[in-house]
């Protein structure tokens, strides 16, 4: 039997999204990395799964799941396409959308504009919590990555993040320092990183470098992380601004109480039948 995927992105960090509720969706490893592979397959960051909610809190569940086929917590810039995809399937009438998420319940807003909001929930920033290896909390991490000593901020938003301060993202190390990074022992589940250029208290430049992916155009919880982790080193104001290689994201975070808000576009490219 086919089945039927739609192709996304958000700003240009792309999806295959498959309904599991319309049709029965079984998919390994091996079947997802040949799904992703850009040359044999159809070719993704992700490939998003959209489930029935196992509980009445939720109206779906929300699934995700990396190239190289291992099933992560959470993706921003796939919960915006998320949003857009069950209203352009009929699956829901509503604006505001809850998902349940392996990370937890998040919440998304079709904004008049065709944008989305998501409710990001509220940073984890104990490192027990991200996970990372540390004697305590921290806004500033010194971490050893071979003969070099860099410093990191870490914090969770469902998914683990270390972001580090660079002069300019353009001059970066991202394809070296990246996957030392992505697998540093310290931290026990892998880790997402991001290489922040701070253009002013309200203005970032970014780019991540994702565990299981490599390098995106854009990640959107890659971009809440910098944010809070700037916010954190006294760097940046309640709301930032974004760039990513992609395109650029709205940010906003009060506190350390409040959640994270991020807002940005989402993309249908085409449909199509594959094979399972």
């Amino acid at each position: 039997m086919k089945l039927r995927f739609t192709k996304m992105h958000g700003l240009g960090n792309d999806f295959v999204v498959f309904d599991a509720i319309a049709q029965r969706v079984q998919l390994t490893p091996d079947r997802i990395r040949a799904i992703a592979d850009r040359h044999r397959g159809i070719g993704c960051d992700q490939v998003l799964l959209v489930e029935a909610a196992t509980g009445p809190e939720a109206e779906f569940r929300y699934r995700i799941f990396n190239a190289d086929g291992g099933e992560v917590e959470q993706c921003g810039n796939g919960a915006r396409c998320f949003a857009r995809f069950v209203r352009e399937h009929g699956l829901t009438q509503r604006d505001r959308i809850r998902v349940e998420t392996a990370a937890g319940p998040i919440e998304l807003q079709l904004e008049a504009d065709g944008q989305v909001s998501v409710a990001m929930g509220v940073p984890r920033l104990e490192p027990a919590d991200i996970p990372f290896e540390a004697p305590g909390r921290a806004s500033r991490y010194s971490l050893a990555v071979g003969a070099q000593e860099i410093e990191i901020g870490a914090v969770s938003l469902g998914n683990p993040h270390a972001v580090l301060q660079v002069d300019a993202v353009d001059r970066a190390p991202v394809a070296t320092l990246g996957p030392l990074l992505e697998r540093h022992p310290r931290f026990p589940r892998r880790v997402n990183v991001g290489f922040m250029e701070v253009v002013s208290r309200d203005h970032i430049r970014l780019r991540v470098f994702e565990r299981g992916v490599g390098e995106t155009l854009a990640c959107g919880s890659g971009a809440c992380a910098a944010m809070v982790v700037g916010r954190l080193q006294g760097l940046l104001a309640a709301t930032v601004q974004v760039d990513l290689p992609g395109g650029s994201l709205r940010i906003q975070w009060p506190d350390e109480s409040a959640g994270v808000t991020m807002t940005g576009p989402a993309t249908r490219v085409f449909e199509g039948w594959i094979e399972p």
